[in-house]
């Protein structure tokens, strides 16, 4: 017999969710800082020189961590840190269609849609 998806169940696998993110990020982070510690980093003098030009944020996140150096490891860390609740919104909205319990559907889309807003708008600046 099949057994029911339940409230319980959404709880506990959202918690855990939530748990592994944050672990997988504080993991990350931390073996980016052994890795820049051990590249020598130094704080810079001027910290003009840490600015990135806005079009290539990207391209040279991607660059640092293709190269497995120690910032770009923790950038990813810290990504990973920022994506963790948008993870969960989007799991706890299949698991709420899964339920049919559709008032938490719409309340778990204009969220989602909000968060989404906030993160292009807050690239776009």
């Amino acid at each position: 017999m099949k057994r029911h998806f339940t409230d319980l169940d959404l709880n506990r696998s959202v918690g855990n969710l939530l748990r592994l993110g944050v672990i997988f990020s504080v993991i990350t982070s931390f073996i980016g800082f052994i890795k820049l510690f051990f590249e020598g980093f130094e704080m810079p003098k001027d910290y003009a020189s840490l600015e990135v030009p806005v079009g290539t944020i990207w391209q040279s996140f991607f660059a640092s961590l293709s190269r497995l150096e120690g910032m770009g490891i923790i950038q990813l860390g810290i990504l990973l840190l920022i994506l963790t609740p948008l993870v969960r919104i989007i799991f706890a909205l299949v698991g709420y269609i899964k339920e049919k319990d559709y008032t938490y559907v719409i309340v778990s889309a204009i969220v989602l849609g909000i968060m989404l807003v906030s993160f292009l708008m807050g690239f776009a600046h």
